[in-house]
Parts: structure tokens; C-alpha cells; sequence
């Protein structure tokens, strides 16, 4: 498979994976735009800390069986208005969670 550079077009050598604010992103460069990413970075990632548990983590206090349970048909009630499929009760899938978390 060829890559494109996606900043200018034409053939890329490396396919370059970054996050910021939590998402992830992958950029297709030539050689030279590589290093000029990686340039522009340098002093951001040299001030860094690794993620080595692969999220962010976030403080919060326990919710309450009451809070999880309204929370819970809230989701539902959003997945049904919004054409997911969603049983009355178990566990609520990651996809709509994060599909119901992005319009909240």
C-alpha cells in the first residue's frame, strides 16, 4: 500500500500516531515533514509524562446505587431515542456509554 503525505500530498514514508486531549490521531508523512513534527513536539514530549496506563484518569467520587440507576435509564432513554438497541437491564455496552457521553 502507498502512502500519501497528508499535509502536502504526494508519496509519505512513515505513518506517524500522536493524542492529544485524550484522542488519538495518525498522520501519513514524508520524511521531511516528519521531522518537522517531530521538532515542533520535542519540547512538549521531553516535558511529558508516559501514559502507562493507557487513559486518563480521572478523579471521582463513588456514585451512588441511586445516581448509577438513573444515570443507567438515562443512557437507555437517549440509546432507544437514538435507534441503538439496548436491553432493559445488564450491562450497557462501551459503544453506546460513549455514544450517550459525546451528546451530554
Amino acid at each position: 500500500m502507498e502512502l500519501l503525505d497528508d499535509l502536502e500530498g504526494g508519496p509519505a514514508d512513515e505513518t506517524v500516531r500522536f493524542g492529544v486531549d485524550g484522542k488519538s490521531y495518525v498522520i501519513d508523512l514524508k520524511s521531511e515533514n516528519v521531522e518537522l513534527f517531530r521538532a515542533a513536539v520535542a519540547d512538549f514530549v521531553a516535558a511529558a509524562r508516559r501514559d502507562t496506563a493507557g487513559g486518563v484518569r480521572v478523579a471521582r467520587r463513588a456514585a451512588s446505587t441511586d445516581e448509577m440507576k438513573a444515570r443507567n435509564q438515562a443512557i437507555r432513554e437517549w440509546a432507544r431515542e437514538n435507534g441503538y438497541a439496548v436491553a432493559d437491564r445488564g450491562r450497557i455496552s462501551v459503544e453506546i456509554t460513549h455514544a450517550y457521553e459525546q451528546n451530554h
